[in-house]
């Protein structure tokens, strides 16, 4: 079926909440590239939103999945447990940074990864309470949308959500948020709302993903570590955007040497295919009873395959290293562009969790979520996938595989600035 044909279906068969306003139907891909329905050639410079950081359908992975599809695809591992489970739970605790021996459970979503962090958390502490952060965001169940620190488009239309979950700021010196005034921020809820006695974790993305890329300055994570020591909560982390070596790290939060009590992961662990992990210090992960933690597809076979197949590419393939030479290839670029227009702004990367703002006026950082729109439209009409996030909408996040190579870059990123002269100009041409 081509394009037209699918967008009918679509129309008719596809709950408007959930349907792409893309008009383009994937029909094959590899590494960075995408054809759609009717055979035109797209570069993809979003990834499945961060899912692909060694692209589309890798070798290695995708002969994982096939052999495993003529072993066992499902047989709940609750029920009878299989190789892959526990060769995943073997290799996520010896490279996930958290405090002592680390165990861990597998879902299906990074959503289920976190509900999940906090059922561990609250089983190990006894306590009920889950202090987030502006900007931060952590899914759409009832209990993800509490934690996430951004409204529209997640709860807008979904009532009452589930209760003690606080909010506290999150360092944006840009925006006006200073480290000192997050920390200020975060011991006043401790005081105003979240008794220390009766909160279980304190829950943070190292570097904010739909919030706008913002990273965590390692000496605000090393605070969050003391005051969770200080009054017996949990460090709980979020890489479900950040983790698999977008950073340059298998996991942003190495780059602060922090070690929390629990990690979550999703997105890129398994390139493409579906499944999450809560990774925490044996204790907490053993605090609630037997079969409290789980679900029908929690760690698929094939989900497993893949994620250990991933795991063998970054040894073999030199991913880190890729991540933190996109992650230069870009804040070059970004320099540029920055030079090269009133418009483009406050370009920012660790490793290759890469993003720019677009505004109105750089003196005032004022944003222009409305150019950032125009920009991933017009963009998309020249053949590249180009994602906006961020709390005000202006932020442009660059999420290509790690894997891409120099020349689809190269393309891609010649499609950003031919966009952006065609909506806004540049200061070459305002002086020619």
């Amino acid at each position: 079926m081509n394009n037209a044909e699918l967008n009918e279906l679509k129309q008719r068969y596809v709950a408007s909440g959930a349907a792409s306003p893309a008009t383009q139907f994937a029909d094959r891909a590899e590494n960075a590239l995408v054809w759609d329905a009717d055979g035109n050639r797209i570069v993809d410079f979003a990834g499945g939103i961060g899912v692909l950081n060694i692209g589309h359908r890798h070798p290695k992975v995708v002969q994982a999945v096939k052999d495993q599809l003529d072993k066992v695809m499902h047989t709940c591992q609750t029920v009878m447990p299989y190789e892959g489970y526990v060769k995943v739970a073997e290799k996520l605790s010896q490279v996930t940074p958290v405090r002592g021996h680390a165990k861990v459970m597998l879902a299906n979503s990074g959503a289920e990864a976190l509900e999940n962090a906090v059922k561990v958390a609250r089983a190990a502490t006894g306590k009920n309470n889950v202090i987030c952060f502006d900007g931060g965001y952590h899914g759409r169940t009832f209990m993800t949308m509490a934690m996430n620190g951004k409204v529209a488009p997640y709860a807008t239309d979904f009532g009452s959500m589930p209760g003690n979950v606080f909010r506290a700021p999150y360092p944006v010196p840009y925006h006006g948020v200073s480290e000192d005034e997050a920390l200020r921020g975060l011991k006043m809820a401790l005081k105003t709302d979240a008794n220390p006695k009766d909160t279980a974790a304190i829950v943070l993305e190292p570097v904010l993903g739909e919030g706008g890329f913002y990273p965590a300055p390692a000496s605000f994570l090393k605070a969050i570590r003391e005051i969770c020591d200080e009054h017996g909560m949990l460090m709980i982390i979020d890489e479900v955007q950040s983790g698999f070596g977008r950073t340059g790290k298998l996991f942003a939060i190495e780059h602060s040497g922090v070690e929390p009590d629990i990690i979550t992961m999703a997105k890129s662990m398994a390139d493409g295919m579906p499944i999450s992990a809560v990774v925490g210090t044996d204790k907490h992960m053993d605090a609630s009873g037997a079969n409290s933690l789980g679900g029908t597809y929690t760690g698929s076979p094939v989900s497993c395959a893949a994620t250990l197949a991933v795991l063998e590419v970054f040894e073999q393939e030199n991913i880190l290293e890729k991540s933190q030479a996109l992650g230069d290839k870009l804040a070059k670029r970004f320099a540029q562009w920055q030079q090269d227009f009133d418009c483009v702004d406050n370009g920012r990367n660790m490793g290759a969790m890469a993003a720019i703002d677009l505004v109105t006026d750089k003196a005032k950082h004022t944003p222009d979520a409305d150019l950032a729109g125009a920009l991933c439209k017009k963009a998309r009409e020249k053949g590249l996938i180009l994602l906006s996030c961020g709390l005000y909408g202006n932020t442009i996040r660059f999420l290509m595989p790690v894997t891409i190579e120099d020349e689809i870059l190269e393309e891609g990123l010649a499609i950003v600035e031919e966009s952006l002269k065609e909506l806004v100009g540049s200061k070459s041409a305002a002086t020619a």
